[in-house]
């Protein structure tokens, strides 16, 4: 079986950061430019600042994803939920279990009541990820996000403290 981990980014993981930056035309999109280590290294040292949190989804101690929370310090105890994964690990549902394991640990013991994502409408694998996750629509941000000179609609979703937990085997979160 293989050992999943969800834990904090280190410096020593810029390499493979580096590589998962480039196994999908989405990531590249998605995540800031990560031309070379330093920037990656730099990203890596963007995780750890306050307001939020991003943790590497390990299998067998290589990361193969990501699942993060920012502006997570507010007075309303809201915070921007969002994740990612490596092409060469999609569709195995472990986005989804990563998902659901932080959602969960910032809603119960992470001192969140709110957490909201967003996801292009034709992205429906990312959809699946949030409501397997236990997110709920909300609505349709028209022409939110402009890629390539295409705008594109965005879906936002929500969970709740106060939401039922999803009934996904959760992934041992370490938290240092």
């Amino acid at each position: 079986m293989n050992d999943l981990l969800l834990r904090p980014w280190t410096i020593d993981d810029a390499p493979a950061l580096f590589r998962l930056s480039r196994s999908a035309p989405d990531l590249v999109r998605q995540l800031p430019p990560l031309d070379d280590l330093a920037a990656c290294r730099a990203l890596i040292e963007r995780f750890a600042q306050p307001g939020g949190r991003a943790f590497a989804l390990t299998e067998n101690g290589v990361p193969i994803g990501n699942v993060g929370i920012s502006d997570a310090l507010n007075a309303h105890r809201n915070g921007w939920f969002h994740y990612w994964m490596g092409a060469e690990t999609r569709g195995r549902g472990l986005a989804s279990r990563a998902a659901a394991t932080v959602a969960t640990w910032a809603l119960d013991e992470g001192g969140l009541f709110r957490l909201e994502l967003g996801h292009r409408v034709e992205n429906l694998a990312s959809g699946r990820v949030a409501e397997r996750a236990g997110f709920i629509a909300e609505g349709i941000e028209r022409a939110k996000l402009l890629y390539d000179g295409v705008r594109h609609d965005v879906r936002t979703m929500s969970r709740l403290a106060t939401d039922p937990v999803p009934g996904l085997q959760p992934i041992r979160l370490v938290l240092e």
